[in-house]
């Protein structure tokens, strides 16, 4: 810990001594961990309340966003547009075309200089880059080629290894020139709408549609293309191109406040027009895509991931904390709402928005189910470290409890046995058995008699030894990660009085797959009374009963319509044969 401070200390001289102890206490938790990148590099990296706070590649120490937060002036930083933000997260380095050129000038770097990426507005660092180029050089090159290596972002892998907490909101620096401009401009703009201003430079000029931001006097004016004589045009005129920006502006540097203001409306008007009582408990995965996507407006499309929720149960949530609806887990990592207020005040106060008809909205609730198109969802097997296999996946950087798919665990084993040159000389089908391999994947019945493994049998061994776990994600929603292998939509026959037979379908819901909604379809379907019934033994869980053997019908409809793998629905098999016809 004392090296490590020291190390600290000499990487970055701005951090007083005061704030060395405060960033790395003397008697608080902190971890290191050993992590590989997708090139094989390894890193280190330190972990103070559950956050990372450094990494260190090739003895060199690097901070991470968690610690920018707090000390946001660490780093000489240079600003770039919102919308960069995504290509960054997804591994494209800082283009000089993306730097937004401040009035004061950029601060003075060399090639080689740890910088702060940070978003136009805000000075909470978005990202941690490498200068390719001094500041000299980028002007010089006319603002044109690769500025910043990216080595690490809001929103990558080492990101959500932490809290992942979103950047907090800091003020930019106002200059000396800035804040007497506004003092002398502050009985001008008394009484007038706030000019939304950002620091640039003349380079600088963004276009989107007919919004153009231009430099003028320290502050970005927005204006349509055809620029207004201020002394000719009206007042009138100059308020309505002023909105008409704004809300330009705030579309193009404000998406997640537009997609919040989206889900709302789609949100009151599903419960205003769409569901009813009689619906409930309903699926939380089938109010969004049955109800919230019909309500959309045209030209526009909910996506959760562009909001600031990120994740529709925390949208959800929000709800829940306004007292408008009460969502519960009525199954096993699967969210039902269970309850909703239709006389709370938003609900009420929320007006349809013109081209959608209520009443027509709830005569059609009805065939909704069927016009939305059901998107099968994506289902990963995945495996968590257990106890015995620690020695085995400790020297890969990975603990007890880990989630690796089966792909990273073959690259492990893999790597195990050539780094610690395991592989059979004699034949390289086979690797040998040492201590660690004989103790994890070994009977003690075998341990005396096996030295050799194949490389499918090695593999095959380790998976069976690892803890079972599946992740589902589901169309416009986060993956979610649950223990053992899924279950398969059971399908069985069962036998009444009166030697009728039912068919019973249990598990539907694993899928996200509304049961009322298949019990209607397939009671239109084949013409026979279906219901919904209790699961014997379980809490909380339902099946669909439907009248005789329906399973040709069933199977069509999973398969075919639904698109479900078939290796996730059981009992098929069960169907009745057909007979020739003579």
């Amino acid at each position: 810990r004392r090296k490590l401070r020291t190390d600290v200390a000499a990487a970055f001289p701005n951090l007083s001594a005061e704030q060395l102890t405060e960033f790395i206490p003397n008697k608080e938790e902190l971890n290191v961990i050993k992590i590989y990148s997708h090139k094989g590099e390894a890193v280190t990296v330190y972990v103070n309340n559950r956050n990372p706070i450094l990494f260190e590649i090739e003895k060199a120490l690097y901070p991470t966003v968690y610690m920018l937060w707090v000390y946001p002036d660490l780093l000489p930083a240079f600003s770039t547009w919102p919308p960069v933000l995504q290509k960054l997260a997804g591994g494209a380095d800082l283009m000089l075309p993306g730097v937004v050129v401040p009035s004061s000038g950029f601060p003075q770097v060399e090639r080689g200089t740890l910088c702060a990426v940070t978003l136009l507005g805000n000075r909470a660092p978005v990202a941690v880059a490498v200068a390719t180029m001094s500041t000299a050089e980028m002007l010089a090159a006319g603002m044109k080629g690769k500025g910043f290596a990216v080595l690490h972002t809001y929103m990558d892998h080492l990101w959500e290894y932490g809290d992942k907490s979103y950047p907090p909101t800091l003020a930019p620096l106002v200059t000396d020139c800035a804040e007497k401009e506004n003092a002398e401009d502050e009985e001008e703009m008394e009484g007038k709408e706030p000019v939304i201003s950002f620091s640039t430079d003349p380079l600088q000029h963004v276009d989107v549609g007919d919004l153009s931001l231009k430099e003028r006097d320290s502050c970005v004016i927005p204006m349509g293309k055809e620029e207004l004589n201020e002394n000719r045009a009206a007042e009138t005129a100059g308020d309505a191109d002023a909105e008409t920006a704004h809300s330009l502006l705030v579309l193009f540097f404000f998406p997640a406040e537009q997609m919040d203001a989206l889900f709302n409306q789609c949100f009151f008007h599903a419960l205003k027009c769409k569901v009813k009582k009689s619906d409930l408990p309903l699926l939380t995965s089938t109010f969004l895509r049955s109800h919230m996507f019909s309500c959309c407006p045209a030209g526009q499309q909910l996506d959760i991931k562009k909001s600031s929720y990120k994740k529709f149960s925390k949208f959800l949530q929000c709800m829940q904390h306004q007292k408008i609806l009460q969502v519960k887990e009525l199954n096993k990592g699967v969210e039902s709402i269970v309850e909703v207020d239709w006389k709370h005040p938003d609900v009420k106060a929320f007006a349809v928005p013109e081209g959608f008809s209520s009443g027509s909205a709830a005569q059609d609730s009805k065939s909704e189910d069927r016009e939305q198109v059901y998107h099968a969802p994506e289902i990963i097997p995945l495996y968590g470290v257990s106890t015995k296999m620690i020695p085995l996946f400790q020297e890969s950087g990975h603990r007890k409890g880990s989630i690796l798919s089966s792909s990273e665990v073959r690259n492990i084993i893999i790597n195990y046995v050539k780094t610690n040159e395991l592989v059979d000389e004699t034949n390289k089908n086979f690797v040998k058995v040492n201590a660690i391999l004989c103790d994890c994947l070994l009977d003690k019945s075998e341990q005396d008699e096996i030295s050799n493994l194949k490389w499918d049998d090695l593999l095959s061994r380790c998976l069976e030894r690892l803890q079972p776990l599946h992740q589902v994600t589901f169309f416009g929603q986060e993956p979610i990660v649950r223990k053992g292998n899924i279950e398969p939509i059971d399908i069985t026959i069962a036998q009444r009085s009166s030697n009728k037979k039912v068919t019973i379908i249990k598990n539907l819901e694993l899928y996200g797959l509304d049961p009322q909604c298949v019990a209607n379809i397939l009671q239109q379907k084949v013409q026979a009374s279906a219901t919904i019934t209790p699961v014997p033994g379980t809490k909380d869980r339902v099946q669909v009963q439907i009248q005789g053997n329906q399973i040709h019908h069933l199977a069509k409809m999973l398969l075919e319509e639904y698109q479900l793998p078939r290796k996730y629905i059981q009992g098929l098999e069960k169907a009745p044969k057909l007979g020739r016809k003579k």
